[in-house]
């Protein structure tokens, strides 16, 4: 310091002069000093500081000058230059100030220029300028001094960096500085407009300066009627700039569009303050005088239009909406004529190519309402603005031109006009490619909109809006036009609706009335329908009272005597349509309609029918009003014009129906009047409506309510034509009917029911069916409820045969003349050898072994001779004995008290089997053969709870199976393990796969053909229970369970294949193709060897015929196994080939393969056995047509013919002719039971007389055995079927009419019945009195199949033992022969499709589809139902319309499907009442069965799922659920349904589903569990949201699948609900969209109240962190769901929401989220259009409306400095480089989102900018230094 002192003394002389040397001295020696005395040093800086901080002028002078120069030279830092002077004007003298602040600028300016313009301060405060605001206030005036010089001495380095480093500056002088104090506000008042003035000086170079400027305005404060004014100020000087600037522009002929450009901003940026919600009205005006000035400059200049301005029209029109007062809408209103003027003298006339749409449009609806405006300087200018818009409207080009694309521009929203212009856009051009909807589609019904004064206002008028964009939107999809015209109808349709819901806006859409009307009736325009149109608004503006008088006004000068008469009927309905909407009309609408008006315009027709129409309506709509027309009505009913009779009738009965007017005190005044509706069918309509009413008080009028009857049944039953007009003049006459009571209806129409089923069955009228039926429904009902009352009674044995069997026990086995031994076959099926007191103690042991020696006797008589087909005899018989024997262990268990239910049949049968397998063992082979056949019949009939015996059973017949030394035991124990495997308990599996291997090995490996034969047998047996069962739902190896039964069918047809084939040598194809459709697992895998013959050159033998009958016996079986495995193609091969083996049947069906007269002549014998279980089993699934059936009979018949012709006595001709005959007794049983075809009498009577003439005639005994077994099987004793479970049948005792065909079981068949009963009694005589004993054996045995089969009754063992009876007892169903039901019932079973394709006069009158479907209606809903056999009816209903289709003209054939869907609803109508209909409905839900159903009928058995589980056994319906699974999953991969279809059938599963849930049928967890399943295959199926599913979407509407999901899950056990629909939040784990699924149904949940709001608040985080192309649709479900919710739950969720976008990946998704909740909230929400890029766009204006509103004020500011934080994450991405190849930024920001970040930036910051009072004024700096970077 010391150094300095003698410098720093001289400071003090009084000569400035000597001051200013010293001064210089002093830096001098700082510039030469060394380091430790440098300006860095201590000494230094205290030399330097005492310098400035001097008290005299010229030292702190040249004090100032000297350190610029040192640091000008670089020898001293700038910034420490800049401290130093700083540091000095904080603690200056006032008059100093300026020195400082100078030297500050000349700093400033040289540090700017050494940076190159890019100097850059790391915060506002940091600013050099800025800290002169901060220390002296009395440096502002030098400051802006400073700025200028500043401006203008650094222009060179580019006026943009420069107006880029002054921004801080401007910005926190408009924002910190304290506007209260006018001082701080005239400083930056006077920084702007100096800076404005500064661009008059600089014009070339002004353009950034103008931009800047105009950005400061937007962040002036608006809170007082001062600050207004400031910026005021601001504007005018700014605005006078703008203009010089473009003056100089367009002199000097330069480019002006970058400046013009600017003007639009700055005139947006004007405009925005005539629209701030915190505006002073005082300002208002000099605002539009600016705006008008700015665009006058502009004209006067010469300048063109340009399409930017188009902003500005919008923000003019927000203008023009919101103001009040008549100076600013006048004002306003000459800146629009000015605009359009001057637009229009630019050349954007209308229809200039140029043009896309005219958004002056959106000035014709308030330029109309300030038409009512008292102001008449308002109304001029109104009035001229709406010339203009006129001329624009009468244009067609624009409205006929094509649709421009909206192209999506992310562009922040400012102003609500835009919103409504982007609205009116959007509806004018609605793009096919567009996605965007509406808010009002998805939010108007969803809650209320909360605005400012109406906390909840109601959106009812939302629906019409709805309506009108859904249609242009499908019509377009469609590509269909959308006209003019019709866009202008939907305008009325909204505004109408508008009228009505907001009355205060009459009087302006009076004045749009009036408006259009002019234009539409000018003869250049000339569009009639569209005046009609607008005309039709009038009525509904009379829902405000005070509208009336004006309404009635602008009407009545069209109803005049003098008016043409198409106004005058026109204003008539107008008229009494503004009735209709406010009585107060009724007065002048009266004085209309009163009855001379009828007389003065009797001859004009239009007149009086608007005269007429108007009174129905009146009548219609207030019946008290309608009184008071009563003469008018009167006068309608008198007038000669039908239609206006019909009028007057129509009037009439709406009268009658409010029960204001006597309807018989009226019918005497009109009845005379009601004689000529047969001419007319609209009168006879309106007739039959008035009519109707008579019905309540029929019965007190008994003559004229006859009279009125039967006109009803007079039009009902008219004949004059077949219109739709007379159609639906009957169809009204049969309702009118229906109303009456039905003894009134029967006193008038004699034989109603009659003469009405009569006209049933000939009608085919859709309409005319449908009002038949509601009659028929009536009639049925009234039967029901006045029916007699039967008693069950026994059944009256009337027939012949039923006689001849009744007593057939008593005759053979009577009086011990013969013994069980003669006649085993059948002691076994009639004779019961239980003690008579079996029930008391000590008579088990008896019993039992009364039956143990019953079963040695009749084992060792019965022979069977190694024929596999009296083997099957053995063991049918052997069921009826051992079902006998158990019963008789049980009773003689009863009195044993430890014995209990379930224990009874086990205990009883462990005995049997005991004692059966210890005779066996001792037995010789042919008593062993029987028992062992016996063993299976045991296991047969036992339940499946003694499993323990049957498994034991199984483990000692497969233990026989391998004892290959042993024939007889090899083949029987394989005949009986097949039926054992068949009846094993569902869980198992191991012994069922045990046993089918084991024969599949012996099959293999055997040497003996019969042998192989027996285990074909076995196999199909198998077979027939094989995927036909479900485990419980929660098992986990329930589908390896399946897997392998489908395996093992695989390889059972494989082995049968392969052995025929090996066997025969055959070159069948189709065998070949079954061994490649079936590739054997075991086999391949080494399980058993190839197959091993007989005989070693593979010759065979007649010997061999039972082996190989056995084979295809067990290839036949398997047949519906293979189809419930899905292959329906093997299906029919396997039918081909049996039918191909029999002779005279193949060259029907199978002409390719070649015939081998040798060997695979053998095969016929077993198809002839195996064919009739084909047939029936191929007709239950639709896979035999009749033709096929009449050749399959016909070939029988010829085949027997020929072997009876033939004189030969071998071995295989008795077999063949054994089978042959057994074969077709069983196809006719089959064909006649099913009732679906007919067979002629004549066929069938030559088919009995072949079957006679086999046992008539001397043959061999195995030949006699076969003619009887044939005849008794025709009558339906199933000898010889392998049916484990045989069909149950149906003999009601109603008869068909008398024909040429038959269709049901002979003994119900009189034509017949003499040729069967003669062939009866010659069986019973030949049993009786025979000498041959084996023929007489034979014969007993086939009488006694019969007789079981008609009488025995199956009882289960788990019940109560019932007495066997002989004869049962059956409930009487007696109907009256003249019943409706019975009528219909009997109509219905004689319809017969297979009559259509015969040319005979029975095919006369074919039943229409329609009609039949309309008596299945009708009998759906009867009470009761006669026992019919209504599997057979169903069954040939549903083939009916497939033939009769067929057969007739195209234009005839019915809506395909209507029939079989209606066959299928009567079937579960009644299917808890006959079990056929359940078996029916069994059928069909089975798996393989359904599969095949077409998508109608599977759709309508799975909506009624619950009416199937509710007649379903408990097993059934888990296998039903189990199936319907199944069925669901493999729809996937089904190419067979379309994508409408899968959908519908999805549709229908929900459906059955939630029934299922709401009938609470949730006995059993199986059954919940298999409802689960389905819901979660269901489920897995449902459409997703996903992206990928966006184009499902476009041509498929899912929505009413979710809607039915959702209803689904609603009614789910909550715990499993919960459960269900936890997450896995895990994206990497593939099931995203798994997870988007199940939050969609979550948030459903929640906005149904069926779980709380809590469940969806758990989900934020994960969906405001996922990309919002994923989650898009679920944010859009969120909000709708959130707007049932309570104000506190919304405000929560949008603070979350912007909470988590200042941590989220992907912030536009959370942003995009309060652009969707907020919009919904806020009063705009109806004009908001509902896409991606709208919600975010829309954020300024429907942020700061939604925040502005006093219930969300709450969070406004927490909410708000929230999203600054996230603007600045946002901020720096978008200013920070990636961080290489991390999808991640340096911010967590994904990667994906960057192309996204400047728009969403720019949408944020204007957003944040329109709330930024709620920011601190620290943040506000923050908020503006981000803009515009």
């Amino acid at each position: 310091m010391e150094s300095y002192a003698p410098l720093l003394e001289k400071l003090r002389l009084p000569q400035p002069s000597f001051q200013r040397l010293a001064v210089i001295s002093i830096f001098s020696k700082l510039r030469s000093a060394p380091d430790r005395l440098g300006s860095d040093s201590d000494p230094g800086r205290e030399a330097i500081a005492q310098c400035l901080q001097s008290a005299s002028s010229a030292v702190v002078d040249q004090s100032v000058r000297e350190l610029c120069q040192l640091v000008a030279d670089s020898k001293m830092d700038l910034s420490r230059g800049l401290l130093e002077l700083q540091s000095a004007l904080e603690g200056s003298e006032p008059r100093f100030v300026g020195l400082f602040v100078k030297g500050v600028g000349l700093l400033v300016r040289l540090g700017f220029q050494r940076s190159g313009g890019s100097w850059s301060f790391a915060s506002t405060e940091a600013h050099p300028f800025v800290k002169v605001l901060l220390y002296r206030a009395e440096a502002r005036d030098e400051l802006v001094r400073q700025v200028l010089l500043f401006v203008v001495q650094n222009k060179q380095t580019g006026m943009e960096e420069v107006c880029e480093f002054l921004r801080p500056l401007l910005y926190y002088s408009i924002l910190r500085v304290p506007f209260s104090e006018s001082a701080s506000a005239m400083f930056a008042r006077h920084l702007l407009t100096s800076m404005a003035s500064l661009c008059c000086s600089l014009p070339d170079d002004a353009t950034p300066l103008l931009k800047l400027l105009i950005q400061c305005m937007k962040y002036f404060p608006h809170k007082s009627a001062d600050d207004f004014g400031s910026l005021m100020d601001c504007a005018g000087h700014i605005v006078d700039a703008f203009i010089v600037v473009l003056r100089h522009f367009v002199a000097a002929q330069m480019l002006v569009f970058e400046i013009r450009l600017c003007g639009v901003e700055l005139l947006e940026t004007v405009l925005q303050l005539s629209i701030h919600p915190l505006k002073h009205s005082t300002w208002s005006e000099p605002v539009i005088e600016l705006t008008k000035r700015l665009l006058l400059v502009q004209k006067d200049l010469g300048l063109s239009y340009m399409p930017e301005l188009m902003s500005i029209s919008l923000s003019l029109f927000t203008g023009l909406v919101h103001s009040e007062l008549e100076h600013e809408q006048v004002s306003i209103l000459k800146v629009i004529l000015h605009l359009l003027k001057w637009k229009t003298d630019s050349g954007y006339a209308v229809g200039n190519s140029g043009c896309a749409f005219l958004e002056e449009l959106l000035f014709i609806f308030p330029a109309i309402s300030l038409m009512s405006s008292p102001s008449k300087s308002v109304k001029e200018a109104a009035g001229e603005l709406i010339v203009i818009l006129q001329k624009i409207i009468e244009k067609p080009q624009i409205a006929l031109k094509n649709d421009i694309p909206i192209k999506e521009q992310f562009q922040s929203v400012s102003i609500p006009g835009k919103i409504m212009f982007k609205l009116l856009q959007q509806l004018w051009s609605q793009d096919l490619s567009s996605s965007s909807r509406f808010f009002i589609e998805t939010f108007a019904f969803s809650g209320t909109i909360e605005s400012e004064g109406v906390p909840h206002v109601r959106r009812p008028w939302a629906s019409k809006l709805i309506e009108i964009s859904l249609m242009i939107a499908d019509r377009k999809k469609k590509s269909l036009p959308v006209t003019q015209a019709q866009k202008v109808f939907m305008t009325v349709d909204v505004l109408t609706a508008m009228g009505l819901v907001d009355p205060k806006l009459g009087v302006p859409l009076l004045l749009c009335v009036l408006f259009f009307t002019n234009i539409f009736t000018r003869k250049d325009v000339g569009r009639g329908d569209m005046l009609l149109k607008v005309l039709g608004m009038l009525p509904s503006f009379a829902s405000n009272s005070s509208m009336i008088p004006l309404v009635v006004q602008t009407i009545l000068p069209l109803l005049h005597n003098d008016a043409n008469p198409v106004l005058y009927s026109v204003a008539t309905r107008l008229l009494c349509q503004t009735w209709a909407t406010n009585d107060r009309a009724f007065g002048s609408l009266h004085v209309i309609l009163l009855p001379k008006s009828f007389a003065e315009f009797g001859n004009e027709k239009v007149v009086c029918l608007s005269m007429a129409t108007s009174i129905r309506d009146v009548c219609r709509k207030n019946p008290d009003r309608g009184v008071d027309l009563i003469l008018s009505v009167s006068s309608c009913i008198e007038m000669q014009d039908p239609l206006i009779q019909a009028l007057g009738f129509q009037s009439l009965a709406h009268l009658c129906e409010a029960d204001v007017v006597d309807f018989y005190t009226a019918w005497d005044v009109i009845e005379k009047h009601v004689l000529v509706y047969s001419k007319d069918p609209n009168l006879a309509h309106s007739i039959c409506l008035l009519l109707r009413w008579g019905a309540m008080d029929a019965p007190a009028y008994p003559e004229a309510s006859g009279h009125v009857l039967q006109i009803l049944w007079d039009i009902a039953t008219s004949t004059h034509g077949n219109g739709i007009k007379w159609s639906k003049a009957r169809a009204s006459a049969f309702d009118a009917l229906s109303q009456y009571e039905i003894p009134d209806v029967e006193k008038t129409i004699p034989e109603l029911r009659e003469r009405s089923t009569s006209l049933l069955f000939l009608e085919t009228n859709d309409e005319i069916l449908g009002s038949m039926e509601r009659f028929h429904v009536k009639i049925i009902i009234y039967e029901h409820m006045n029916r007699r009352r039967f008693v069950k009674e026994r059944k009256a044995v009337t027939n012949k045969i039923e006689k001849l069997l009744d007593v057939l026990p008593r005759v053979i086995f009577s009086s011990g003349e013969r013994s069980a031994r003669e006649c085993p076959g059948a002691a076994l099926l009639c004779l019961s050898f239980t003690p008579k007191n079996s029930k008391s103690q000590g008579v088990y042991t008896d019993a039992h072994a009364l039956y143990e020696n019953m079963l040695v006797e009749i084992a060792a008589s019965l022979q069977l001779s190694r024929n596999t087909f009296l083997a099957l005899l053995s063991l049918q018989s052997w069921k009826s004995f051992m079902r006998r024997w158990i019963r008789a262990n049980m009773l003689s268990l009863d009195a044993k008290v430890s014995s209990i239910a379930l224990d009874r049949p086990s205990k009883a049968a462990h005995d049997i089997l005991k004692s059966m397998m210890r005779i066996a063992e001792e037995s010789i082979p042919r008593s062993a053969e029987n028992i062992a056949l016996a063993l299976g019949a045991l296991c047969a009939v036992l339940p499946q709870s003694a499993h323990t015996v049957i498994s034991a059973a199984s483990k000692f017949l497969l233990n026989w199976l391998f004892q290959f030394e042993h024939e007889h035991r090899q083949w029987s124990a394989a005949i009986s393990l097949g039926v054992i495997s068949s009846c094993l308990h569902v869980t198992d599996h191991k012994l069922k796969f045990q046993n089918i291997s084991g024969l599949i090995e012996v099959l293999s490996s055997s040497k003996s053909t019969f042998v192989k034969g027996a285990c074909g047998v076995g196999l199909g047996f198998s077979c027939q229970d094989l995927l036909t069962r479900t485990e419980s739902a929660d098992d986990a190896d329930r589908d390896s369970h399946k897997m392998a039964e489908v395996e093992l069918i695989g390889n059972i047809i494989w082995s049968l294949s392969v052995t025929i084939l090996e066997l025969t040598k055959s070159s069948s194809q189709i065998l070949h193709s079954l061994c490649e459709r079936f590739p054997n697992d075991m086999h391949d895998n080494g399980r058993y060897k190839s197959p091993d013959f007989l005989n070693e050159d593979g010759d065979l033998v007649e010997e061999d015929t039972w082996g190989l009958a056995g084979l295809v016996l067990g290839l036949g079986s398997s047949i519906s196994a293979v189809y419930r495995t899905g292959e329906i193609d093997m299906t029919l091969k396997i039918k081909d080939l049996i039918i191909s083996w029999i002779p005279h049947a193949k060259p029907f069906v199978w002409s390719s393969d070649s015939w081998n007269e040798g060997s695979e002549l053998l095969l016929s014998v077993g198809s002839c056995l195996a064919l009739p279980m084909v047939v029936a089993f191929c007709q239950r699934v639709e896979l035999m047509h009749v033709a096929e059936l009449n050749h399959l009979i016909n070939g029988y018949r010829e085949l027997i013919s020929e072997l009876l012709s033939v004189k030969k006595s071998g071995a295989f001709h008795q077999s063949l002719l054994m089978a042959s005959c057994a074969g077709a007794g069983s196809l006719l049983a089959c064909v006649l039971k099913e009732g679906i075809d007919s067979i002629e009498v004549g066929c069938l009577k030559e088919s009995v007389e072949l079957l006679r003439r086999c046992y008539s005639n001397p043959q061999p005994p195995s030949i006699y055995l076969g003619g009887m077994l044939g005849i008794v099987n025709s009558l339906g004793a199933e000898a010889g079927l392998i049916l484990i479970h045989p069909s149950s049948s149906n003999y009601g005792h109603y008869r068909l009419k008398e024909s040429s065909h038959i269709m049901r079981a002979l003994l119900s068949s009189p034509v017949c019945e003499p040729l069967l009963t003669s062939s009866m009694q010659e069986m019973f005589l030949v049993a009786q009195h025979s000498e041959d004993n084996q023929l007489q054996q034979y014969s007993a045995w086939a009488l006694s199949f019969l007789r079981h089969s008609l009488w025995s009754k199956e009882v289960n063992l788990d019940d109560n033992i019932q007495i066997d009876t002989t004869v049962s007892e059956v409930a009487s169903q007696s109907f009256p022969h003249d019943s409706v039901v019975m009528r219909l019932c009997s109509w219905l079973m004689n319809v017969n499709s297979s009559k259509i394709n015969r040319p005979n006069t029975e095919t006369r009158n074919t039943p229409d589809a329609r009609t039949i479907r309309t008596v299945l209606k009708c009998l759906s809903q009867a009470p009761r139902l006669p026992n019919f056999d209504w599997k057979a009816i169903v069954r040939r209903s549903m083939r009916y319309e497939v033939e009769i289709g067929s057969s007739l003209p195209s234009d005839l054939t019915p809506q395909k499907g209507i029939l079989r869907l209606e066959c299928l609803n009567f079937s579960l109508a009644h299917a808890s009442h006959f079990d056929q209909l359940l078996e029916f409905l069994d059928e069909l839900s089975e798996l393989s069965r359904f599969r095949t159903l077409e998508p109608n009928l599977q759709c309508c058995l799975l909506f009624h799922l619950v009416d199937l589980v509710k007649v379903f056994s408990s097993s059934r319906r888990e296998k039903l659920l189990s199936d319907i699974a199944d069925f669901l999953l493999s729809l996937t991969s089904n190419q067979v349904y379309n994508l409408d279809q899968k959908i519908l059938l999805r549709i229908s599963c929900w459906k059955g589903l939630r029934q299922c849930l709401d009938e609470a049928l949730l006995d059993s967890e199986e059954y919940l569990l298999g409802i689960e399943r389905c819901m979660v295959v269901l489920f897995s199926l449902l459409p997703s949201y996903h992206p990928t599913s966006i184009a499902e979407a476009d041509h498929v509407n899912f929505t009413e699948e979710w809607s039915e999901a959702v209803r689904c899950f609603e009614k789910a056990p909550r715990d499993w609900l919960l459960k269900f629909l936890q997450l896995d939040l895990d994206k990497e784990n593939g099931q995203f969209i798994d997870i988007l699924k199940k939050i969609e149904v979550k948030v459903r949940l929640v906005r149904s109240s069926s779980i709380p709001m809590a469940e969806l608040g758990r989900l934020k985080t994960f969906l405001f962190n996922c990309n919002s192309n994923d989650t898009w649709n679920v944010l859009v479900e969120v909000v709708a769901t959130l707007q049932h919710a309570e104000g506190s739950i919304k405000r929560q969720w949008l603070v979350d929401a912007v909470e988590i976008s200042c941590v989220s990946n992907f912030p536009s998704t959370p942003m995009q989220f309060i652009g969707l909740l907020s919009g919904s909230c806020c009063k705009y929400m109806p004009f908001l259009i509902l896409d991606r890029v709208s919600v975010l766009s829309d954020l300024p204006v429907t942020l700061s409306t939604l925040l502005a509103n006093p219930s969300w004020t709450v969070i406004a500011e927490h909410f708000t400095e929230t999203l600054l934080a996230s603007i600045e994450r946002i901020y720096h991405c978008v200013t920070q480089p990636s961080c290489g190849e991390n999808t991640l930024t340096l911010q967590g920001i994904d990667e994906s989102e960057n192309s996204l970040a400047p728009s969403l930036l720019q949408v944020m910051h204007d957003a944040c900018t329109s709330l930024r009072n709620y920011l601190s004024l620290e943040k506000q700096i923050a908020l503006a230094n981000m803009a515009h970077r």
